[in-house]
């Protein structure tokens, strides 16, 4: 399994070597802007069809008290692998990182998004081809780089069935799942070839919804890379430049997550 080293921000050292960069610009608006990839939850979030529960908020509190002030509260319950989530590698790797041990340098870092909405069907395949030409057009994906892949899917996000390729649920649903996911050749070829960190994707899976086998999922998560599934947003990414910050509800144990997941386009 790769090691992915931890993320270290040092600031005022400059004793100790060149003076630290101003980030200042980076969160006062003035060096770019920041993106939300992150579709909000609520009871119309799409979850896996055999998960549905869904998205639940109850009310526990909302109005006056009796001291006079406002008080608004609420409970929610959610499985991890819905909406915008985070898969950490345990999710299909047995041994693998959980939710809380993977490293910040495993959750932030430089993007890549590869664009395939050109030539997307239901059940695409995303292919060694997808990756090396666009390598041919913008240069080769660098070490530590968040891979993101745009399928245009997100633009279905408020239909469900189009989103899924079916309105069923339950069980009766898995087989009749028509959505695009990363080739298992692909994923190889990320893992035997290049650096990544993570893998994104603007569908329901990285593995496309007729897949059986799931080996996008099992390929790259063994190698402790991890997943971010039903992202929004990608359009307003370019190709290369960008940089995300994906931190999930930190689950002590868990294979997964709720997912805020932004970017920051200088």
């Amino acid at each position: 399994m790769r090691h992915i080293a931890p993320l270290v921000l040092v600031t005022g050292l400059a004793a100790c070597g060149p003076p630290a960069a101003d980030y200042g610009a980076v969160f006062d608006h003035t060096g770019g802007r920041w993106v939300d990839l992150t579709h909000a939850f609520s009871e119309s979030t799409i979850y896996w069809p055999t998960d549905t529960a869904g998205f639940q908020l109850e009310e526990l509190a909302f109005g006056p008290t009796e001291g006079g002030w406002f008080y608004a509260s609420y409970q929610f319950a959610s499985a991890e692998h819905g909406g915008t989530h985070l898969d950490a590698p345990l999710h299909f790797a047995e041994g693998g990182l959980t939710n809380d041990q993977i490293p910040l340098s495993g959750l932030i870092g430089p993007a890549v998004v590869v664009d395939v909405t050109a030539h997307v069907t239901p059940d695409y395949l995303v292919s060694v081809d997808d990756l090396t030409a666009w390598e041919a057009a913008n240069g080769a994906i660098p070490d530590g780089a968040i891979l993101l892949i745009r399928t245009g899917w997100a633009d279905r996000w408020s239909d469900r069935t189009a989103y899924l390729g079916t309105d069923l649920t339950g069980d009766a649903a898995v087989a009749e799942l028509h959505f695009p996911g990363i080739g298992a050749e692909a994923a190889h070829w990320l893992v035997d070839n290049r650096g990544i960190v993570a893998v994104g994707i603007d569908t329901p899976s990285i593995d496309r919804g007729q897949s059986t086998d799931f080996r996008a999922h099992v390929i790259l998560y063994a190698e402790s890379i991890s997943g971010f599934e039903n992202v929004a947003n990608l359009s307003a990414l370019p190709a290369t430049g960008s940089y995300v910050v994906a931190l999930p509800m930190k689950i002590e144990g868990g294979s997964g997550g709720p997912l805020r997941i932004v970017a920051f386009v200088p």
